[in-house]
């Protein structure tokens, strides 16, 4: 990769590899975004939204469709995992021909953290339609500016530094969002009295979009813009002169040329199908945790001092796995993790509100989770960017890594929902997501990984 000639004050053009100053740029993404993961996605807004809607029927008649109000909230994820699912191989082409991820990344967290900021409006039932829909507007800013700025990592870092790097992104993440949690729990559990607390939670909200919009102003100040252009990435330059229906034809067919890509390196395609089944797994009891509280009767100010201890565990975790992936290799570190997860899974089927000790075994649980919910998302983000070729834009290779995850938290909110609408607890879906562990535990067993090889041919 050419060597940076001229670098802009604010936005460098060109990507120098191991800078220091970039890479702490893109870690600190990890600060700015993850305060919306840890207070909108599984602390305050699921806790919110849920003693909102005990004041309305246990029943919503949706377009015709009657579901609970928690079915409803896993499907609105559902459907936002979906829409960035259909978008993402355009967003990476589009990126890919103008050379430019900065402006994605910038469109897609400013999307995100003004929907952090609209939840704030969301007062009574009546206006729970909003409120889904800011949900999924938020996911989509989310998780569709993760396209990008994972893209950056095997830019901006050697393989030798990718592990590291992932796990500091990680590991600054928890430390941000537990910082703007004990904010938020400040204000509603002191600040705040019986008769305004719902507005200072609200408010919360809004503090999030702040939070996450503000500090990410940093790493967009210096993080590069453009980089030199491949050979390959010379042909989808013209597909930013195409009619928006050819753009989107042909990035399903660039999406469909990435997959043949990828599929002839068997450990790249041992790993992604893993990545998939476990994820499905992961990625849903992450966003499901609030609610695994709320049947054993935990009250908001536990289960938010519970998240925040996962918070410190979860960095400590990160930290770890990169530490024992170069003593004991990355293969083992990822198939230990997932079969924590299993153990995870199973601890939570056998949790009850009649258990006397249920809500200590749910905190141990918690540490758990903690331990490797960091540790596995961090080493699968830099496993991957090892694997990848060096001759392609990394854009495209990782809306296809995204679009899998995407795809797996479908399936699994789409499998968690229907569950918890049948059987009103989530026992049933806790073992089918063991099943998705098995599975990519399965998967894992066949992978090899090597810290630097050519796997897949250039074009």
């Amino acid at each position: 990769m050419p060597a940076a000639t001229k670098n802009n004050a604010r936005t460098p053009s060109t990507v120098k590899v191991d800078d220091p100053r970039t890479m702490r740029a893109w870690a600190f993404y990890d600060w700015a975004n993850s305060s919306y993961a840890l207070v909108i996605n599984t602390a305050l807004f699921p806790l919110y939204f849920q003693s909102v809607m005990n004041d309305a029927p246990q029943v919503l008649n949706l377009f015709g469709y009657e579901i609970s109000a928690n079915a409803a909230y896993s499907y609105s994820l559902s459907l936002s995992f979906l829409i960035l699912v259909l978008l993402s191989p355009v967003l990476s082409s589009i990126a890919g021909s103008r050379g430019n991820k900065l402006s994605f990344l910038k469109f897609f967290c400013t999307l995100g953290a003004l929907s952090c900021m609209g939840l704030f409006f969301f007062k009574s039932a009546d206006q729970v339609l909003w409120a889904l829909l800011f949900n999924i507007t938020a996911s989509i800013g989310f998780y569709g500016s993760l396209v990008f700025y994972n893209a950056y990592l095997p830019e901006i870092a050697s393989p030798a530094q990718q592990d590291m790097l992932s796990a500091r992104g990680f590991s600054l993440g928890y430390v941000g969002s537990l910082l703007i949690l004990i904010i938020s729990l400040v204000l509603i559990q002191v600040v705040a009295d019986e008769s305004n607390r719902g507005f200072y939670t609200r408010l919360c909200f809004f503090l999030t979009g702040c939070w996450w919009l503000g500090f990410a102003q940093y790493s967009f100040a210096r993080l590069p813009k453009n980089r030199a252009i491949t050979r390959h990435e010379q042909r989808e330059r013209a597909l930013a002169r195409q009619s928006y229906f050819d753009l989107f034809t042909d990035s399903f067919e660039e999406l469909q040329h990435t997959v043949r890509d990828l599929v002839k390196s068997k450990q790249i395609k041992w790993f992604l199908t893993s990545f998939f089944f476990y994820s499905v797994g992961m990625q849903t009891i992450f966003l499901i945790a609030t609610f695994i509280g709320t049947e054993l009767n935990l009250s908001q100010t536990k289960m938010i001092i519970t998240i925040m201890l996962l918070q410190v565990v979860a960095i400590i975790g990160a930290m770890l796995f990169s530490w024992l992936s170069k003593r004991i290799g990355t293969t083992w570190v990822l198939m230990s993790a997932v079969g924590i997860w299993i153990i995870v899974c199973l601890l939570i089927y056998t949790l009850s509100a009649q258990d006397p000790d249920g809500q200590n075994r749910f905190f141990g649980i918690a540490g758990l989770v903690g331990l490797v919910m960091g540790g596995l998302q961090s080493m699968s983000r830099s496993t991957y960017s090892k694997l990848l070729p060096t001759s392609h834009d990394s854009a495209t290779f990782f809306s296809f890594y995204d679009i899998l995850e995407k795809l797996a938290i479908i399936v699994g909110t789409g499998v968690h929902g229907y569950l918890i609408n049948k059987t009103g607890t989530t026992h049933a879906s806790s073992l089918a997501l063991a099943a998705f562990f098995v599975v990519g535990l399965i998967c894992l067993s066949r992978l090899k990984v090597h810290e630097r090889r050519a796997l897949i041919k250039p074009h």
